[in-house]
C-alpha cells in the first residue's frame, strides 16, 4: 500500500484520487490493462489510491499481478454483486475524489489527464466526461471548457449516461449514498442521485474511459435474465419518480426529466429484447397506474418526443414494435 494518511505538502490529508477497480472472475491480463492505465496517469504514489475488490472471483488474480502489488490495495470478498464491491471500495477509500472503473475499462491518458487538471484547479464536486468503445487517438483533439453548472441544472438541460465510470467525483458529497445491492442498473439510480448532491459539475467532451467490447455473455439470450434486468429497471425508475415528490421546485424538474429519459429507455428495451405485444402492454399499465404513463411531451430530444408520441397509441405501439427490434438493438442505453 502506497497511500499514506499524513498531510501532504498541500495540506490535504491522504490521496488525491481513489480508484475503485471491482473485478470478478476477469482474466489477469485484462486486470493489469486496466490497472496499467491508472498507473501510468500522472500521479505521485501518494496522490492516488487502487483499491481492487474481488468480488469472490474463482481464482486470485494476484499470482499474476504481483509486480503491481505494492501500488494497489487488494481486498477479497464473497461474491455479492458489483454494487456490494463498490459499496466497499467506497468505505475503504481516503482519497478527496472517487474514480470508478470496471475491470474490463481502462482510462485514456491523454484526456483523462484533462480531467485531473480541473480536479486539481477548479475546486469542482463532479467531472463528468465521455465513455467509448471505440479506438481513439490520444494525440489529436483537445476539451471543450464549460462553465461550472449544479448537477441539477445538467440533469435539467441534457441526457445523462447513469454509468458511474463517466466521471470522478468529491467523496464528501457522498454523504450516506450507496450503491443498491441486488439490482441491476444501480448506476441509474446512484447517478442520478449524486448529481443533485453536487454544486459545481463539469462536463468535458473527451473520451476519457475506454470500454472494451466484451465476449458475448449468453445468458443475456436467457429469459429469465431479460425479465430480472426491466423489473430491476421498473424498480429505479419508480423509486427516482418517488424520490421527485419530495425535491425542490429545481430539482423536481431535474429528475422528472431524467425519469422520462428513463422510461423511455425502458420501454424501447422492451420492445428490442422481447419483441412483445402483451409484455409491453402490461408493463405500460403498470407504469400508468404510477402516473409514469403517458410519458410527458416535452422536447427533451427529439428522438424522446417521437418516441413519447408514437408510444401512446395502438398504432404508434405496433409500428415500433415492427422496427425497433431492427434499427435499435445496438442503440440500448440501459441493456448493453
Amino acid at each position: 500500500m502506497t497511500t499514506t494518511d499524513s498531510i501532504q505538502p498541500n495540506g490535504r490529508k491522504g490521496p488525491l484520487v481513489t480508484f475503485v477497480v471491482a473485478c470478478h472472475n476477469h482474466d489477469a491480463l485484462v486486470l493489469r490493462r486496466c490497472l496499467e492505465s491508472i498507473l501510468s496517469l500522472s500521479l505521485s504514489s501518494a496522490d492516488r489510491e487502487v483499491i481492487v475488490v474481488d468480488d469472490g472471483s474463482d481464482l486470485c488474480p494476484m499470482n499474476d499481478l504481483m509486480d503491481m502489488a505494492d501500488s494497489i490495495v487488494y481486498v477479497r470478498k464473497p461474491e455479492g454483486g458489483l454494487s456490494s464491491a463498490r459499496n466497499l471500495g467506497i468505505t475503504m477509500a481516503k482519497g478527496e475524489f472517487l474514480q470508478f472503473v470496471d475491470a474490463d475499462g481502462s482510462l485514456v491518458k491523454f484526456y483523462y489527464e484533462h480531467c485531473l487538471d480541473v480536479v486539481r484547479y477548479n475546486n469542482p464536486d463532479m467531472v463528468m466526461f465521455a465513455i467509448t468503445n471505440r479506438e481513439v487517438d490520444e494525440r489529436v483533439g483537445g476539451m471543450v471548457d464549460r462553465k461550472a453548472m449544479t448537477g441539477a441544472e445538467f440533469m435539467r438541460s441534457n441526457n445523462v449516461s447513469g454509468k458511474a465510470c463517466g466521471y470522478i467525483f468529491r467523496r464528501d458529497v457522498l454523504h450516506n449514498l450507496r450503491f443498491s445491492d441486488h439490482l441491476m442498473h444501480e448506476d441509474e439510480e446512484f447517478t442520478s442521485l449524486l448529481l443533485l448532491r453536487c454544486e459545481q459539475l463539469y462536463k468535458l467532451d473527451v473520451p476519457a474511459y475506454f470500454c472494451h467490447r466484451r465476449q458475448p455473455d449468453a445468458k443475456r439470450a436467457d429469459k429469465r435474465w431479460k425479465l430480472k434486468r426491466l423489473d430491476d429497471t421498473e424498480t429505479i425508475i419508480k423509486r427516482l419518480y418517488r424520490r421527485a415528490d419530495t425535491l425542490p421546485h429545481k430539482e423536481r424538474q431535474a429528475m422528472q426529466r431524467r425519469v422520462a429519459q428513463l422510461t423511455m429507455d425502458y420501454l424501447r428495451s422492451i420492445i428490442i429484447l422481447t419483441r412483445s405485444k402483451h409484455l409491453l402492454e402490461e408493463r405500460i399499465a403498470s407504469l400508468e397506474r404510477e402516473g409514469l404513463f403517458p410519458l410527458p411531451e416535452k422536447a427533451y430530444s427529439r428522438r424522446y418526443l417521437m418516441f413519447a408520441k408514437m408510444i401512446k397509441t395502438t398504432v404508434g405501439r405496433n409500428l415500433l414494435l415492427m422496427t425497433l427490434p431492427i434499427v435499435g438493438k445496438g442503440k440500448l442505453n440501459i441493456i448493453t
